[in-house]
């Protein structure tokens, strides 16, 4: 019996290694939203295969997010999860959605979350909505910014952090970003701050991150974890395709 030389069977493998290390991880989508006969099947945080479709019946309704943008899918029908080729990546989008910047280099406007009448809404995903009270996840190290939409007059809300005096928290006019003095009143994982003006109160609890997802399907899954979700859905109306 011949047996085969080692050293061509060792080439063998390393060439199979290497071929291994070269290959492109496959793309993943995550679902961000869903409703109707099949959400249990397609629950809110379930990863999929980019190779595998979504089979729905009438009725349904599911938002798919992957590298090039969330997707809404409408049954009854079969849909493949990877996206047409040809559209463009909205990593870029998420790079400005998810920027972590100076207070000097903060971009004060609101970006539209759709079509015709849909309201604006917040342009950075870390800063803190005041119209969207609940859970609101932050990344470690990094301020706070609380966020207005209407800049017409100035306001002056009363702030209380984990049961804390309350302080207050000033908009002047014109104005949308307040930054909360994060060195003398540190916001923690779990605490719970609270906002009052006149009659109109909002409380907001935090959940802190270690470090900020790197690409869009990790930062669902984390919103996801984390409760977070007017910023998945800030995250997913902001990634919508065309």
């Amino acid at each position: 019996m011949c047996l085969a030389d080692p050293r061509a069977i060792l080439k063998v493998a390393l060439a199979a290694g290497a071929a291994l290390a070269l290959a492109p991880a496959a793309e993943a989508a995550i679902v961000v939203a869903s409703s109707g006969p099949s959400a249990a099947a397609y629950p809110v945080g379930r990863k999929l295969d980019d190779k595998g479709s979504v089979v729905l019946k009438a009725g349904d309704t599911v938002t798919v997010l992957d590298a090039k943008g969330t997707r809404v899918l409408r049954g009854a029908g079969s849909f493949a999860v990877a996206a047409p080729a040809g559209g463009p990546a909205k990593s870029s989008t998420f790079a400005v959605l998810t920027m972590q910047r100076s207070a000097q280099r903060v971009r004060t406007g609101a970006v539209r979350t759709g079509v015709g009448s849909e309201p604006a809404a917040s342009p950075n995903l870390w800063f803190v909505d005041l119209a969207k009270p609940g859970k609101r996840c932050l990344v470690a190290g990094q301020p706070l910014r609380l966020w207005r939409l209407d800049t017409g007059v100035a306001a002056t809300y009363s702030a209380r952090l984990d049961g804390a005096a309350s302080v207050p928290l000033a908009f002047p006019a014109g104005a949308m970003i307040a930054s909360w003095d994060m060195a003398k009143r540190p916001v923690k994982d779990g605490s719970v701050l609270e906002l009052a003006q006149g009659a109109a109160a909002a409380k907001f609890t935090f959940a802190v991150l270690p470090s900020q997802p790197a690409d869009a399907e990790a930062m669902a899954a984390t919103l996801i974890a984390n409760g977070c979700t007017a910023q998945l859905d800030l995250l997913s109306s902001t990634l919508t395709q065309p």
